[in-house]
């Protein structure tokens, strides 16, 4: 029997990157996928992807909703109750960054990343939390980052944002342990998506590899691996912790 078999999966942001790679990996072993893009331009590879979710023999469906507006998280996650019955696991992927230093940093670009990144971690867990307290089980799957740990110059709202997705997890682990709901995040280092192709091109990349003991960038398919351990009965005891998929890079 497959890890997940008929459990029903919201994975947000999956239209590409490591949305992408957590839904392909977590509909292998038999869950049903509803997933959400953002922009009309996402609609081609949103609908690809259904496809390609569909050829593992389970239930596939892409929205169209923004995480960070709390009404349009408000309608999907009903849409997906109505078409799915229920919500057993909600990886809370979506994210940007819009790296800058300070002082060159507008309140726009500051609000832009918090309500992205941090606001809509907010607005789906209070969602996903229905159904799932209905059904006294779930798992809630937060994306943090290695730099919401550490922090990084030029990223101030990048990591503000994913530190505040390390306290909500903490304490929602403590808000929801009693009903039997899951909630965990995941740091991921340096992965190879189209958000950090830039950092394997010359010099750069070999400073970035230099501060890796693995000597590598990651790829999606390993945090695609860690989610699948944290949505599944895997980790049927582990609650409110922070998994560090950076190739050491936090040591």
């Amino acid at each position: 029997m497959k890890l997940l078999e008929n459990k029903v999966v919201i994975v947000t942001g999956a239209a590409r990157g490591i949305g992408e790679g957590i839904a392909l990996k977590l509909a292998e072993q038999g869950a049903n996928i509803a997933f959400t893009y953002v922009s009309e331009g996402s609609a081609p590879k949103a609908q690809a992807l259904e496809e390609k979710l569909a050829a593992f023999g389970v239930k596939a469906k892409a929205y169209r909703s923004n995480a960070g507006v709390f009404e349009e998280c408000e309608a999907f996650v009903n849409d997906v109750v109505k078409e799915f019955g229920t919500v057993d696991v909600c990886v809370n992927n979506a994210g940007i960054s819009k790296d800058n230093l300070l002082l060159r940093m507008s309140p726009e670009q500051w609000d832009e990343v918090m309500i992205t990144n941090l606001k809509s971690v907010f607005n789906m867990t209070k969602q996903v939390i229905r159904p799932m307290m209905k059904a006294r089980k779930g798992s809630i799957i937060n994306m943090s980052s290695i730099i919401g740990v550490r922090g990084n110059a030029g990223q101030s709202s990048y990591a503000a944002s994913k530190a505040g997705i390390i306290g909500f997890t903490k304490s929602m682990a403590h808000e929801l342990g009693s009903r039997n709901i899951r909630c965990n995040a995941i740091a991921p280092g340096f992965i190879e998506t189209d958000m950090t192709h830039y950092l394997k091109e010359g010099a750069a990349a070999e400073e970035f590899l230099k501060k890796i003991p693995l000597g590598r960038f990651g790829t999606t398919e390993e945090i695609a691996n860690t989610t699948l351990f944290l949505a599944s009965d895997m980790s049927s005891y582990v609650t409110g912790q922070v998994i560090s998929a950076c190739g050491g890079l936090n040591i």
